[in-house]
């Protein structure tokens, strides 16, 4: 089931027994969703914003759904001494045997959202979005997302450990649906990780969609850490909306599927706000992956970073457009943009879009891109001192991607994008002595 009709059969299936039905609003923006999906179809080359990625594969790919019993051998992602924050989803259904939620603040929710719509529906709404947000593909996830996270931190509430959000894919062949609501009330602090996992599930489909509202003084770090199977198709969105003096940092982690396409936007609603959008993809064979960025200075006195990191290698393609737009009366914005890529064959291919649209005059921004191959240089210094190619290639590769990964504060979680892209070279071990 993938085309524009059968997706609308499906809705017409299941959305009567969706989670969250019984909610009115709920019910009609589904239905408003679907029907513009269903108008709209899946989004083509002609429009500007999906210009370098196709998805006539993935609209022509049938899915199955998730009959559960390829739950049954997956394993809790953490160990009896973690101390972090756990929901754990396996194809688009929250998991609570493979999920911890430890002891919380007052005044702080995490929960699945399907739990939410009966707990605290009336917080919702405001939150949920509709189906005039983004492309046609995220009215497709309005209508038919069944679960996800819903994390609301009182104002002033700080949470100390990680909060991690595990969406496993583990039925061959499936699709699933999954929306994420974070609410942080004034001065509220936390850090939200996304980890999207394959588990040989082949050529599924995963479409994401994550919504923060940030009031004034706000701090969250959001980390997302993708690697789905080979074969996979993964759609994620993240839409922000930033108060006065809040904090947004960003750092999105792609290593697997077969199309990756990543959106996010962030726009400043108050003065002295304050993001980082940082980003670090690999690809290989004839995966692809697509970062688009938006960063909406709407306010004065913004700060915004903005940097990406690309390796290809085969014939893989990376496509990275990033836009700032400065409004007028948004006096005294720095921003900065810059998108590098290594190519590691001759056939690899980077397309870099940094954009500017300023419309304010006392500001500071500045935007560039890099596509380049190993410096031939630094490669033969590593050889002259003992490394085979190979090796010296693998270290190279690393440290281009070390200023990426070095952006991330937490430590934990910085490992955890250590091990990943470690992973990635056959020389695992050696390569572990220069982390």
């Amino acid at each position: 089931m993938s085309s524009v009709e059968t997706w609308a059969q499906t809705f017409a299936t299941r959305g009567a027994n969706l989670p969250g039905a019984q909610l009115p609003w709920l019910a009609a923006r589904r239905k408003q969703a679907i029907e513009r999906f269903a108008a709209e179809g899946w989004p083509t080359s002609k429009n500007d914003e999906w210009r370098h990625t196709s998805l006539a594969t993935l609209a022509q790919q049938a899915f199955l759904d998730a009959d559960g019993a390829a739950t049954a051998g997956v394993q809790r992602p953490y160990s009896d001494d973690d101390k972090d924050h756990w929901l754990v989803f396996v194809d688009g259904k929250y998991m609570p045997a493979l999920s911890r939620v430890g002891d919380l603040p007052a005044g702080v929710t995490i929960e699945p959202l399907s739990r939410a719509f009966t707990d605290t529906p009336e917080s919702l709404e405001a939150l949920y979005g509709s189906d005039t947000d983004g492309a046609s593909t995220v009215a497709l996830n309005l209508a038919l997302a069944s679960d996800g996270a819903y994390v609301s931190l009182a104002s002033g509430t700080i949470v100390e450990q990680p909060i991690h959000l595990v969406f496993m894919t583990a039925s061959k062949g499936s699709a699933s649906f999954t929306r994420n609501l974070v609410q942080a009330g004034a001065g509220a602090q936390a850090t939200i990780m996304e980890h999207f996992v394959g588990q040989g599930a082949g050529a599924s489909f995963t479409n994401t969609v994550t919504r923060m509202n940030l009031d004034a003084d706000a701090h969250v770090t959001h980390l997302k850490l993708q690697r789905e199977d080979a074969e996979a198709f993964h759609l994620g969105v993240i839409d922000v909306q930033q108060g006065k003096l809040s904090v947004f940092n960003s750092h999105s982690m792609s290593f697997g599927a077969r199309l990756a396409r990543h959106d996010i936007a962030t726009a400043f609603g108050g003065d002295h706000c304050q993001t980082l959008l940082n980003g670090l993809y690999y690809v290989d064979g004839k995966r692809h992956v697509d970062h688009h960025t938006l960063i909406s200075h709407d306010k004065p006195f913004g700060t915004s970073h903005e940097y990406y990191r690309g390796v290809l290698g085969d014939t893989a393609r990376g496509v990275f457009r990033g836009r700032i737009f400065v409004a007028p009366g948004a006096d005294k914005t720095d921003a900065v943009q810059r998108s590098d890529s290594l190519l590691l064959s001759r056939l690899a291919k980077a397309d870099a879009r940094p954009e500017l649209e300023i419309y304010a005059d006392d500001v500071k921004c500045a935007h560039g891109a890099t596509v380049g191959q190993i410096d031939a240089d630094s490669l033969f210094y590593l050889r002259s001192r003992g490394l085979d190619e190979e090796l010296a290639r693998h270290v190279l590769t690393y440290a281009f991607a070390a200023e990426a990964i070095a952006r991330i504060e937490s430590d934990l979680l910085r490992q955890r994008v250590i091990g990943a892209i470690q992973a990635l070279a056959p020389e695992n071990a050696a390569l572990g002595d220069f982390a």
